[in-house]
């Protein structure tokens, strides 16, 4: 073999090299992105869905039959239409000796294209109407819930029905808080859409939900049942669902509300009839044993400790778990609002919001948990100032 054999046989070799070690590589690549892959979410969204979610309420399942009936009518007139355009142009084109003429403009004519397009609008605006008078009639409910939008969680009072008193505040799980600050999130299957307190309804019922909002518009929406309202400050909306199926099914905020925006989801659990009395007999009794004299005097030690889950539930997503904030977001470690002796600057803060509603109001947390919390921000990290905050106090300003 001559040197010129070897070298083209060396460059050959190097190029199979060169491929395996491509090939090897985009493997791997593969099967990394295989293992970390997503599954499609029971009740929320799918891995590249194209249509929408499955329904589960009846006004749901009307909401895509009428999608498709009216895609359906689209369809056939944009085919008659562009082929008659078409076939016009190609047939009577003055390349083949057509000329132009000038024809009469009959009745017949003149009738037929003002009558046919309003028969084609009232044949869809007689289904659609019907879905939409459906989707607002909320009469007879059997469970009225209040959904308060607030930057960034949801409120959920039990105004009527079975549950009547219950309430609570529906925050995104903070370990998805840290996977999205992260920057390199793993694969999730309900990413963003976790919650630590989902919206818990009986199957088969007739849920009423009214909307409004603390702070600026939000909106209330759950694919899978075919609602989305607005929650709008100082204003009352409200809309319905009846859950054909139990389940977990998820939706988010769908207006644009700030740029806590995409962390603002919507979880529904929805349980049969006695799994949902068991619910609301548990959540009972823990309101019992969790109700607050705002009277009651504590000492420094048991309001520190009850501070820290309120923070941990509420404050954490911002502040960070060291106090020191991030980006906009003022720290609360060495702050001289957090450690001035004057409480009241603190508690107004807390109930009235803060820079332009980039610190929101949390007038809904009840006076202990107010006191607490900022008890325990004036005595974590570096803020070691032995003072505390009775509720009393917070009940005090409050008025």
């Amino acid at each position: 073999m001559g040197p010129g054999a070897k070298v083209s046989m060396r460059h050959k070799l190097g190029a199979a090299r060169a491929a395996l070690t491509g090939l090897t590589l985009s493997a791997g690549v593969w099967l990394t992105a295989a293992a970390q892959r997503v599954n499609d979410l029971p009740g929320g969204p799918a891995v590249n869905q194209l249509n929408f979610a499955p329904p589960a309420t009846r006004i749901a399942e009307e909401q895509h039959w009428l999608h498709w009936f009216m895609m359906g009518i689209c369809a056939v007139i944009f085919i008659v239409v562009f082929g008659v355009m078409f076939y016009s142009i190609l047939k009577h084109r003055k390349s083949v000796g057509h000329k132009s003429q000038v024809l009469a403009e009959p009745i017949w004519v003149e009738l037929g294209w003002t009558i046919v397009p309003l028969l084609i609008v009232i044949g869809m605006a007689l289904p659609a109407t019907k879905v939409l008078v459906a989707q607002k009639d909320t009469t007879n409910a059997d469970l009225t819930i209040k959904a308060t939008g607030m930057q960034w969680k949801w409120g959920y009072d039990y105004i009527k029905g079975e549950g009547e008193g219950i309430g609570f505040l529906s925050t995104l799980d903070n370990n998805h808080r840290v996977m999205s600050n992260s920057g390199s999130p793993e694969a999730t299957d309900d990413y963003l859409l976790k919650v630590d307190n989902p919206l818990v309804v009986p199957v088969g019922k007739k849920i009423r939900i009214i909307t409004t909002a603390n702070d600026v518009i939000h909106a209330w929406m759950v694919p899978a049942f075919g609602v989305k309202q607005d929650a709008i400050p100082g204003f009352v909306r409200d809309t319905w669902f009846r859950a054909e199926q139990t389940g977990d099914f998820y939706g988010q905020c769908a207006e644009l509300c700030g740029k806590e925006h995409a962390y603002m989801p919507i979880h529904v659990k929805v349980l049969s009839t006695t799994d949902y009395s068991a619910w609301v007999a548990d959540q009972q009794k823990a309101m019992a044993a969790a109700a607050d004299d705002p009277s009651k005097v504590w000492q420094l030690a048991d309001l520190v400790k009850r501070g820290e889950s309120v923070y941990a539930a509420n404050c954490v997503a911002c502040h960070q778990a060291s106090g020191k904030g991030a980006g906009p977001i003022k720290p609360l470690d060495g702050s001289a609002l957090v450690t001035d002796a004057d409480h009241n600057k603190m508690i107004t803060v807390m109930l009235n919001g803060a820079a332009g509603g980039a610190m929101p109001s949390w007038k809904q947390l009840s006076d202990t948990e107010l006191a607490a919390v900022i008890t325990y921000a004036k005595n974590n990290w570096s803020n070691q100032t032995a003072q505390i905050v009775q509720p009393a106090v917070v009940q005090s300003a409050r008025q």
